[in-house]
């Protein structure tokens, strides 16, 4: 008996218990294994979206977004505009007390174990720069 005393007692005072306490700070309020994919602070702050998010959205649509709330709203509208669209269900996850580097999340309510689930610029950033080469050496033939 006295031990559920003190576990009413402990869930009063600090809340209730959390598995993974650190993994779900980290994934914005919900676990790994139900992560589908994740886009950094840095990458959400980037024009445009990542036509990455935008197929598992479409793909997704019984999993919910969630955004860092710590951001600045105006990174976060065309995302929000993006679930709207696809009429999937969003929210913000602010945490004060642990900012987390990940700015956008996709997840469903259970566990999917996804292997990989970050979304890289790479790819896109050299064909861009390909793209740039390209075109430079294009306005100089033209020139010459």
């Amino acid at each position: 008996m006295s031990k559920n005393i003190d576990d009413y007692l402990n869930h009063g005072m600090y809340g209730p218990q959390e598995t993974n306490p650190d993994e779900r700070r980290r994934y914005l309020g919900t676990i790994r294994e139900r992560v589908v994919c994740v886009l950094t602070k840095n990458q959400v702050r980037e024009n445009g979206i990542y036509s990455e998010v935008e197929d598992f959205i479409r793909k997704n649509k019984k999993a919910t977004l969630i955004l860092n709330g710590n951001m600045n709203y105006d990174y976060l509208s065309e995302y929000i505009k993006l679930a709207n669209k696809y009429n999937l269900k969003f929210t913000l996850s602010t945490n004060k007390e642990y900012d987390s580097e990940l700015g956008l999340v996709l997840a469903y309510d259970y566990a999917i174990n996804k292997e990989d689930i970050t979304i890289k610029k790479e790819a896109t950033i050299i064909q861009e720069k390909k793209s740039k080469d390209h075109s430079i050496k294009n306005f100089f033939k033209k020139l010459f």
